[in-house]
């Protein structure tokens, strides 16, 4: 029986109905106090694992699971336990790294030949509109907007101090790109050939989205700040899906060259859109994003490939068994 491993939450929910759908054996790991949740939905018929460090990867591998790649993958597990593990993987194992890394990220952007916000080598670089960034998977934690060279020092020194980076090496600025923001998910899959639209999202953010429902007189000493709360449907308009389909396909395309073979699965190109309509993509995941649980009864625009609504948790399930019944399973994990 094929098992699959995923970390406590992100998207565990959504992952687990779609394995269990295919006849895939699920295992959910992580701390304790994750672990309830799950205990509490009958038909989640998986197995429950306390996480106590790197070696229980290696005994899941043991057992013959592979992982899949989640956001609790990059943040939790880190990139180092995931690229060191034996533990097989569904997805590029070696983008983990490249998530992580400010600078890799934007080598991979600008090999895609993708539109995207300038970055700053340096706080004294900032000359306008600029957002601070923390490393891997936060979830926005510790975001914030400003122009002011000071305040983005008082922001490093803060945040080196409490321990959220070692360095502040590790800290990215980039340019404030003013749009709406979209979130494209992408499937791409060895064993079709192709690469699949999967949906967008946005993200539902505190306190910058609670701030618009105050006047300006009464936000006074507030700072927006950008931690995700939940993610919300969006629709673009159908002029701009040739758009994001072609950034995907340049995206896959540059992950060949640089990291072979490739990416496999879901991802996502966070985008800011402009109202001249161009996309500006100033972040990627490799792997799937919580954004993706928006369509927890199943995409319309996988329909469009399948000729019926799935969830991205469900397509994933369905490319490992389509390669476990072809016998192609190296093709899906590294």
């Amino acid at each position: 029986m094929l098992k699959a491993a995923i970390y406590a939450g992100h998207t565990a929910i959504q992952l687990s109905r779609g394995l269990l759908e295919e006849g895939i054996g699920v295992t959910i790991f992580g701390p304790k106090d994750r672990l309830r949740l799950y205990e509490r939905f009958p038909a989640l018929r998986v197995r429950l694992l306390n996480y106590n460090g790197p070696s229980q990867l290696e005994s899941l591998a043991d057992e013959e699971h592979f992982l899949v790649l989640t956001g609790g993958a990059v943040e939790y597990l880190t990139p180092a336990v995931v690229e060191s593990s034996r533990i097989p993987v569904f997805g590029l194992r070696e983008l983990v790294r490249w998530e992580a890394d400010w600078g890799l990220k934007i080598r991979l952007l600008e090999e895609a030949r993708i539109p995207a916000p300038k970055w700053f080598r340096s706080v004294e670089e900032v000359d306008g509109l600029a957002i601070a960034k923390l490393p891997g998977a936060k979830g926005g934690r510790g975001y914030f907007v400003t122009r002011s060279q000071e305040e983005i020092r008082g922001w490093i020194e803060r945040a080196v101090a409490s321990g959220l980076v070692s360095s502040p090496n590790e800290l990215f600025l980039q340019e404030y790109v003013v749009g709406t923001p979209i979130y494209a998910h992408y499937f791409q899959s060895p064993i079709m050939d192709r690469l699949e639209l999967t949906g967008f999202d946005i993200r539902y953010e505190s306190n910058v989205d609670g701030l618009r429902r105050l006047s300006p007189r009464n936000i006074g000493e507030l700072r927006e700040s950008f931690v995700v709360t939940g993610n919300l449907i969006v629709y673009p308009r159908e002029r701009l899906l040739e758009d994001f389909i072609e950034l995907g396909e340049r995206f896959v395309e540059a992950t060949k060259r640089l990291i072979p073979p490739g990416i496999i699965g879901p991802f996502s190109l966070e985008t800011v859109v402009t109202e001249e309509l161009k996309p500006v993509v100033f972040e990627f995941s490799g792997r799937i994003v919580a954004g993706t649980n928006v369509y927890m009864l199943g995409s319309p625009y996988l329909a469009l490939y399948w000729g019926r609504e799935i969830t991205v948790g469900s397509r994933v399930a369905m490319e490992i068994k389509m390669a476990f019944e072809q016998g192609r399973m190296e093709e899906v994990l590294t």
